[in-house]
């Protein structure tokens, strides 16, 4: 068949590849079988708000992440330090009220807002010109005196527990609609997101073996190859696309660990998942296969990989359906003769 982070040494080298990949990673032509299919590329584009834009209902205080808890009075400016948040605040039907953007909110809407963080990297100064209401971050968003910083100048900012998995969407959206004032359109975003994504979850293919897909985070232009285990955030969406995570599997528990010819043998995936950017930074499927160990799978064999935008694989939002839809079409399209 063909279709197509945490505190630590690793979790230091994912991020600073992240943000060299972002600015500007190699590229390279890909060639075989791998393709984003239509939807993918959709998904990456736009984002759908909801049909109605809602009306704040401000002040509101809400608990932050990290234990505080946070006042907010107006969203008349938000700035969302990172791309998933972003998406949420503009399908929740805000979108004209974000002044900034983090460098991986890619999507259409929000491309032409100035960039106050990448991977990570926030700019509390640029921030802080941008005279925001209300300041969105997760738990990863760094570095620490950057944050503070928002914060000592008397900046509302909410920090939310990042998504790594499909259980996770709907406190997301709950979380940032609470912070916004905009509880029922949370609840409408909700229940369209979930019968959205139940929808693709119905029509994966049934009654056949089940495939084992290995998730690698590719970043060539730093030499960074990595091999996805329990806690690597695609293990739900390879499952509820009727797979099996060969990297959980085969008893990788942690987040990502170096890839080794040994680690791929012992996987065996039949197909391979990667993000579009991290393809290219090796040089499309054929760079791919000279990663030790690669070309021995039966994925590799096959040349069996499935591709998916940076942006939107591992956000789980309001565009997990079209994730899960370009993983399920992918995984199971028919062999090229």
């Amino acid at each position: 068949m063909h279709p197509v982070r945490r505190p630590g040494l690793l979790a230091g080298a994912l991020l600073c590849a992240l943000a060299l990949t972002l600015t500007g990673c190699g590229g390279g032509s890909s060639t075989g079988t791998a393709a984003p299919a239509a939807g993918a590329k959709a998904a990456a584009d736009r984002v759908e708000p909801l049909a109605t834009t809602p009306a704040p209902r401000l002040p509101v205080t809400v608990k932050s992440a990290d234990g505080k808890q946070v006042e907010v009075r107006s969203a008349d400016r938000i700035v969302p330090l990172t791309g998933s948040l972003s998406e949420l605040v503009f399908t929740l039907g805000l979108g004209e009220h974000v002044v900034a953007r983090d460098i991986t909110a890619t999507f259409e809407q929000a491309a032409k807002l100035p960039v106050v963080t990448r991977a990570h990297d926030v700019s509390a100064e640029s921030v802080l010109s941008l005279r925001p209401t209300l300041v969105l971050a997760d738990t990863t968003t760094g570095p620490a005196e950057a944050v503070d910083q928002i914060r000592a100048a008397g900046i509302p900012l909410v920090v939310v527990e990042p998504a790594k998995s499909l259980a996770d969407v709907d406190r997301r959206i709950g979380a940032v609609a609470a912070a916004l004032g905009v509880p029922g359109a949370g609840a409408e975003l909700k229940s369209r997101t979930d019968q959205m994504i139940s929808a693709v979850r119905a029509a994966a293919p049934k009654g056949r073996a089940k495939p084992r897909v290995a998730f690698l985070y590719l970043r060539g232009s730093a030499s960074v190859y990595l091999l996805g285990g329990a806690d690597s955030g695609a293990a739900s969406l390879i499952e509820a696309a009727g797979g099996v995570d060969a990297g959980k599997e085969s008893g990788l528990a942690k987040d990502f660990t170096a890839i080794t010819s040994e680690a791929l043998a012992k996987a065996a995936p039949d197909a391979i998942l990667v993000m579009s950017k991290g393809l290219a930074s090796v040089g499309g499927i054929d760079g791919l296969l000279k990663v030790p160990g690669v070309a021995e799978t039966p994925a590799g064999l096959d040349r069996r990989v499935v591709s998916i935008d940076d942006g939107v694989l591992l956000n789980y939002g309001p565009r997990t359906d079209q994730v899960l839809g370009s993983l399920v079409d992918q995984l199971y399209a028919e062999p090229k003769k």
